[in-house]
């Protein structure tokens, strides 16, 4: 099955409600898609929305490679070497992981809808739902509360907590909520590269008694060594930035490890297959899964959502990134029910275009 045409495009989505991290405030974005049809008509969609002070790209360079001669020649080939079509984009991008997310997932869409089976089957379904977090960004105390109990009337009970600019206000924030509604909620806190290792272990010495469930990135990229020094905490401590693809996954897996858990995007790592590189990797040395998102559209949110199911060491969502998009250019991929996040049954990743 052929490959006919190729499209690529980029959408500014104003959000819902601006939001605030450790170095950032947000109050829209700009999302890069690729449609890839094939001479039956179906069409596979992929998604990008790479971090720069992250990984170094931008939606705007996202678009520019998709619009090179390299793409186009993709017309014309057969849609059943998508394997081997991803690793020549790999080859010739390097690492533009915007790009190559793009490409990886509209390629995979477009292959299992020809096959007539979701994405998740296609690599073995392991788990059938996990809550996903919902994220408050940085605020202060009443604010926090407040906006926790919207979420928690929308079926939510888990809650990731934007921290990372003052310790003791981050530490007031998250007893507030403890106070506020005691084990009706899982508490997870991102700090951003926000701490450094005093203030980390200030931070674990005064959060002991609220259970947090786990820590996100609390210190800077290339600091990662001094996480030998946290010891018994080591194995609540997620890598984010830290972690952009197999690489890092290998040296983060080593013993004594860093990080107990890894934090998969598809936007730092560039798509599925790399992300099913880092997950074996994961799995193999003992480290739960963590499914993360920036601010995406549905269509990578659920291309996240399949790679997590079909791997077995998946343990933490936190794909909540098309929420707070005021719109979107696709529908459907995925049910929310009590903050569990279900996929449906349909062909490639399941979602259409509007």
């Amino acid at each position: 099955m052929k490959i006919v045409a190729i499209r690529a495009y980029i959408k500014n989505l104003a959000l819902t409600k601006p939001y605030t991290i450790a170095y950032s405030t947000f109050t829209d974005v700009k999302l890069v898609f690729l449609e890839i049809e094939l001479e039956n008509g179906i069409i596979g969609v992929g998604s990008a929305s790479p971090a720069e002070e992250v990984v170094g790209e931008n939606p705007a360079q996202t678009l520019a490679s998709l619009q090179t001669d390299f793409v186009q020649k993709l017309v014309g080939r057969d849609i059943r070497h998508f394997q081997q079509l991803i690793f020549e984009a790999q080859q010739y991008f390097g690492y533009l992981p915007g790009t190559l997310a793009a490409i990886d997932l509209a390629l995979h869409d477009a292959f299992c809808q020809y096959l007539g089976i979701p994405v998740v089957d296609y690599y073995g379904r392991k788990i059938e739902a996990l809550p996903t977090s919902v994220t408050i960004g940085i605020k202060g105390v009443e604010e926090t509360v407040e906006e926790a109990k919207e979420y928690l009337s929308l079926g939510f009970s888990t809650l990731k907590v934007k921290t990372g600019l003052d310790w003791q206000e981050d530490l007031e924030r998250v007893a507030a909520l403890r106070k506020s509604f005691g084990n009706a909620i899982t508490i997870r806190v991102d700090a951003n590269q926000g701490y450094d290792l005093d203030t980390l272990q200030k931070w674990i010495e005064h959060t002991q008694s609220l259970e947090i469930e786990l820590v996100e990135q609390p210190i800077q990229v290339g600091q990662e060594n001094h996480l030998y020094q946290t010891l018994d905490f080591a194995s609540s401590i997620a890598a984010d930035e830290s972690l952009k693809d197999a690489w890092y996954a290998i040296k983060f897996a080593s013993e004594p490890k860093r990080f107990g858990i890894f934090n998969i995007k598809l936007m730092k790592c560039g798509g599925l297959l790399p992300a099913l590189e880092i997950a074996q990797i994961a799995k193999n040395a003992g480290i739960r899964l963590f499914w993360g998102c920036n601010d995406e559209s549905i269509a990578s949110i659920t291309a996240a959502l399949h790679l997590a199911y079909a791997c077995p060491n998946s343990k933490y969502l936190d794909l909540d990134g098309s929420f707070d998009l005021a719109e979107d250019l696709v529908t459907g991929g995925f049910e929310v029910k009590n903050g569990f996040m279900y996929l449906n049954e349909k062909s490639g990743f399941g979602f259409s275009l509007l």
